[in-house]
């Protein structure tokens, strides 16, 4: 069962099901008005019904079976749709010829193995009558038929676009999460440099500490988007760097929900945000900056502040490398369900907030 699951279950399968579901209804539909009129009729021979409308049942089968493999040859002309009538039109007198000897010579037949005789009319008035119901039959199959498939045509036209545009959103994640590492490569580098004819020390111990913040940021820059827990342990990676630089300049806190760490944002978001209060505030400062990093669920969404008390003179805006990156993959992940807005404190100083979708 398993092995046939997933095909049943796609989208087209049950469609056809639906189809193949729907045609057997007709047909049973058809054989109880028959077996319903026979009996009214006086009820004798209870299966002559069953031969009638089965026998038809039959022959219209093969006859839509073969309706529909004709029309996929011409397919292309789907939207057109009186060229694409027209060319099935073409093939109505021959196959309703086919048809009409074809039902008839399988009811003699049947009727004979019975051993009864199949009694009809004239074969004028046969031909005449059943070629006309065969081509209101064949004309509206015909349109059900131009419609399933222009259904399906629809249908698949829309899978593909939004496939393709899934696949054009994971290429630009993919490319924004790339743009980011040069500039965090830089601004980090430039840190240690700054340290190594003064403190060399420090500046080795720094070294070692980036380059295994460098390799894991790698690997993550593989992947657009992580789960906060994995993006905190880059966090609080550059934090150590930047907190050995101005050990006594800066005190941060870290105010994490555990509740929030599973779910997911931009690979790589939150450290330009804490690179800004050290770039803006702490190296600008002489007394200590606190600097407080907050992540909480709440009901579906996560929130991320980090603020810091450092003196605001201007209204802030969103700018720079590091932010307008970010905004851009907060957009294209989730459109406008996503917020990354910057307001200053009462109390003095900014705070950066982070809202989007927790998808765990």
């Amino acid at each position: 069962m398993q092995r046939f699951g997933p095909r049943f279950q796609s989208p087209g399968a049950r469609f056809g099901w639906g189809v193949l579901l729907a045609w057997a209804g007709f047909w049973l539909l058809m054989l109880a008005v028959g077996v319903q009129e026979n009996h009214r009729n006086g009820g004798r021979d209870a299966w002559r019904p069953f031969v009638d409308y089965g026998s038809a049942a039959l022959v219209a089968t093969a006859v839509a079976v073969w309706q529909v493999r004709e029309a996929a040859r011409f397919d292309a002309l789907r939207p057109e749709p009186m060229r694409w009538f027209g060319r099935l039109a073409a093939w109505l007198p021959p196959v309703a010829l086919v048809y009409v000897g074809a039902l008839y010579a399988l009811r003699h037949a049947i009727y004979a193995l019975a051993g009864s005789h199949y009694r009809h009319e004239p074969w004028g008035e046969v031909f005449l009558y059943e070629t006309v119901k065969f081509s209101i039959f064949y004309v509206l199959f015909a349109g059900v038929h131009f419609g399933l498939r222009s259904y399906q045509a629809w249908h698949a036209e829309r899978l593909r676009t939004a496939h393709q545009a899934n696949l054009a959103r994971q290429a630009q994640l993919a490319q924004l999460t790339q743009q980011l590492h040069p500039h965090f490569l830089f601004n980090a580098l430039n840190t240690v440099s700054s340290l190594i004819h003064s403190d060399p020390d420090l500046a080795d111990t720094l070294l070692t500490r980036f380059a295994a913040l460098l390799r894991a940021a790698t690997d993550a820059g593989g992947r657009p988007a992580q789960s906060l827990d994995e993006e905190l342990e880059l966090l609080e990676a550059y934090a150590q760097i930047m907190t050995q630089r101005f050990a006594d300049r800066v005190e941060i806190q870290w105010e994490i929900d555990r509740d929030a760490r599973a779910c997911q944002l931009p690979t790589l978001g939150l450290q330009p945000l804490l690179e800004n209060c050290f770039r803006h505030v702490v190296e600008r400062r002489r007394r200590v900056t606190h600097i407080v990093v907050r992540a909480r669920r709440v009901n579906a969404e996560l929130r991320v502040e980090i603020e810091d008390d450092g003196e605001l003179l201007v209204e802030p805006v969103i700018h720079g490398v590091g932010l307008r990156n970010l905004k851009e993959r907060l957009h294209a992940m989730h459109g406008e369900r996503a917020r990354l807005t910057l307001s200053p404190r009462a109390e003095g100083g900014l705070t950066v907030r982070v809202e989007l979708p927790c998808a765990c």
